[in-house]
């Protein structure tokens, strides 16, 4: 009978990926495959899923929502904690008009330059840098379409081209406060510094090259076309945020400064938590607010975005963290991993194989869903065990399914941010996925060419 849960394994995910597809919610989705597995091992197996440090209750089904219990412990004070004050302190940083300040100073050199696809391609390129401190992708998305959008459609560019370069900033999100970057780095068993310097950096550098050429030439080709091309393009609205002093730029990139300079790179006898970082850092702007402001009510009143926001990160990513490693628990439990690893060493494949297989199975997913992090979080877990079972790192596995959740999500007509700047374009989703395939596939292809030189 156990030699039946591997297969019950795969039928069960086939069911969450049509579920997923069919736009059912994608927590309770993973949720629920993974109860509807571990059952079948619990009747089935000889019920070994418990995690360390986990005593048996006596009864299987106990021990089923004892695993789901320490896996949803692990996840809030560990690395979805830090998702959380991650996703508060840039929430705070937007309601203060810091983030807008930012995004204002770096684009701003772009309105001098003459050449439209030239200015359209540095666009891009800036883009991918302030996701290093602006890690949310519809974030992002919303500041450039109100600093970016309008200079690109004054140098001669069209809405549809702005918007795809706008759609595809966040394609890599290899900042060390990022929600999948950091899960890759506590997957890899590294310091969320270490891992963008050493690992990420390294891919991403020749990738945003190649996505930067794949644009200019790309956005070109179909502006020549014009038969996509509008000039309705719906008026694009400043963001709620107040005017904030061009100063207030250095917020956003403070924490991610002092991580660097304390860390084994800079300084290696201090060593800062990247929450404690975040949490200084925005107790020192609350205080500069109040010495600026003056009203303690309402500066009070805007530092609570940052706890708002935790709740709000919770409920979407670090929840859907806990019921993708639950399903992944439930995968790894069932033999189905053993059996793929045992699969890929019959027929020698090695890492490099099965790092393109986890590669486009996460790609496919995103894709499909419209969402990197679910498609990510459902995946990443297992690296550790697929690693060790071809005698590779994990470090060469994870970084290019980080990448693919990202840079899948700007091909998705599904994914939120595609469809929010389609709508300031004036175009369908469709047509702004025409213009971002080809320099995500090409960039997809670099990374992966990159990762197995360097790391494979």
């Amino acid at each position: 009978m156990a030699s039946l849960l591997p297969w019950i394994a795969v039928l069960v995910a086939a069911a969450a990926g049509w579920a997923l597809l069919k736009r059912y919610s994608t927590h309770l989705t993973l949720f629920f495959a993974g109860l509807v597995i571990l059952v079948c091992v619990a009747l089935m197996g000889d019920a070994s899923f418990l995690p360390k440090g986990v005593k048996p209750s006596g009864f299987w089904l106990f021990d089923i929502f004892a695993t789901l219990k320490s896996i949803a412990t692990k996840q809030s004070s560990g690395i979805g904690f830090l998702i959380m004050t991650a996703g508060g302190f840039a929430a705070y940083m937007d309601r203060i008009g810091a983030a807008r300040a930012l995004v204002d100073i770096a684009v701003k050199p772009l309105a001098k330059l003459r050449a439209p696809y030239l200015v359209l391609a540095a666009g891009y390129i800036v883009g991918q840098i302030l996701v290093m401190v602006i890690p949310s992708a519809a974030g992002l998305a919303m500041l450039l379409l109100v600093a970016l959008f309008p200079i690109l459609k004054a140098v001669g560019t069209s809405a549809a081209a702005a918007a795809a370069v706008i759609g595809t900033s966040a394609g890599m999100t290899f900042a060390p406060t990022a929600g999948t970057a950091n899960l890759a780095a506590k997957v890899a068993n590294l310091d969320p510094i270490i891992y963008l310097v050493q690992y990420q950096l390294p891919l991403a550098v020749p990738t945003l090259f190649v996505c930067c050429a794949a644009h200019y030439f790309v956005q070109r080709w179909y502006d020549a076309k014009r038969d996509d091309v509008y000039s309705d393009a719906a008026e694009v609205k400043a963001a709620d945020a107040p005017a904030a002093p061009k100063w207030y730029a250095v917020f956003p990139v403070l924490p991610i400064a002092l991580l660097i300079i304390f860390s084994k790179l800079v300084v290696s006898s201090v060593k800062l938590d990247t929450v404690a970082a975040l949490f200084m850092v925005w107790a020192l702007v609350v205080v500069i607010e109040i010495i600026r402001v003056r009203d303690v009510k309402k500066i009070f009143k805007d530092a609570m975005a940052m706890f708002q926001a935790m709740g709000k990160m919770f409920a979407g990513i670090v929840a859907l963290i806990i019921c993708a490693e639950f399903f992944a628990t439930g995968l790894q439990t069932s033999g189905l991993i053993d059996l793929l690893i045992g699969s890929a060493q019959g027929v020698g494949a090695g890492m490099g194989v099965m790092t393109v297989i986890l590669t486009a199975i996460v790609s496919a997913v995103t894709f499909l869903t419209g969402s990197g992090v679910g498609a990510y979080s459902s995946f990443a877990s297992l690296a550790p065990d697929v690693a060790t079972g071809l005698g590779g790192t994990v470090e060469a596995l994870v970084t290019p399914m980080q990448f693919a959740s990202g840079m899948f999500r700007a091909m998705s007509p599904v994914a939120g941010v595609i469809i929010a700047v389609a709508g300031a374009a004036g175009v369908s989703p469709m047509a702004i996925v025409r213009r971002t395939w080809i320099p995500m596939v090409l960039g997809m292809a670099t990374t992966l060419v990159v990762n197995q030189i360097l790391f494979g």
